[in-house]
């Protein structure tokens, strides 16, 4: 990689937040595994650059939430049950990292699970991006009631990240759902004011007012786009910025 990309980059440490929903592709249940593919060779072109990076990644492509009202299950297990599909999710994250581009991976998890990711701990994940692992935060914070949005919002906070920057299927903040309504506006920037007050869909509130409140920049951006994280890791306009 020629070192002058190395030095342009606008951010040294940040958080990527993935959705579980990213890799369905077009599985109704599961990884698609081309899908996977495509998601780690642009995390790999952001690790070319230099860049130390922590991922959070949900599980709504093995378990939601909203799965529990079907089947009876009570919130605190099944919030439980998400957190282990997060493992999951992460796991398969790690080992494409790892054997397709021999990038040292660190799976960081919640919940104590030692037989397959090493416990969470602040100063030893932090030691993980000092030698230039990808650390993966599993199990969101370990507690039910809470997102994996906002397990992204803490982990970037305890971890000293730049930015927290959230990958979804559109290529921006909108003020309606543009796959609904034609006639939505996309925001190039918005304050974390005007997404609490206009209840604009970017993560749950919890996590927007931790980064008001820690003064934590969050880049919105479509994933699949090729080249956009690169982009935004770089300083280029992508998707939306919300600030203070």
């Amino acid at each position: 990689m020629p070192s002058t990309l190395r030095k342009m980059k606008k951010y040294k440490r940040i958080l990527l937040k993935l959705s579980g929903e990213a890799l369905l592709g077009k599985k109704s249940f599961g990884i698609d595994y081309s899908v996977l593919d495509e998601i780690c060779d642009s995390i790999a072109g952001v690790h070319e650059l230099g860049v130390e990076i922590v991922i959070v990644i949900g599980a709504g492509n093995i378990w939601r939430g909203a799965s529990s009202e079907a089947s009876g299950i009570d919130r605190v297990p099944s919030d439980y049950i998400g957190m282990l599909g997060t493992v999951m999710n992460s796991l398969a994250l790690q080992a494409n990292l790892e054997k397709k581009h021999g990038i040292v991976t660190r799976v960081c998890s919640a919940i104590d699970i030692p037989s397959v990711a090493e416990p969470y701990v602040s100063r030893r994940a932090i030691r993980h991006l000092e030698k230039n692992r990808i650390v993966i935060c599993a199990a969101g914070t370990g507690n039910p009631y809470f997102t994996t949005d906002s397990a992204a919002a803490l982990r970037s906070l305890e971890l000293n990240c730049d930015v927290l920057m959230k990958a979804t299927n559109v290529d921006g903040v909108y003020s309606a759902d543009p796959q609904k309504d034609p006639k939505a506006k996309r925001y190039d920037e918005v304050t974390y004011t005007q997404v609490l007050e206009q209840d604009l869909k970017v993560m749950d509130a919890t996590a927007i007012a931790q980064c008001r409140d820690n003064n934590m920049p969050l880049i919105i951006f479509e994933l699949l786009t090729k080249g956009a994280m690169r982009k935004a890791v770089l300083g280029e306009k992508v998707g939306t910025t919300v600030r203070k």
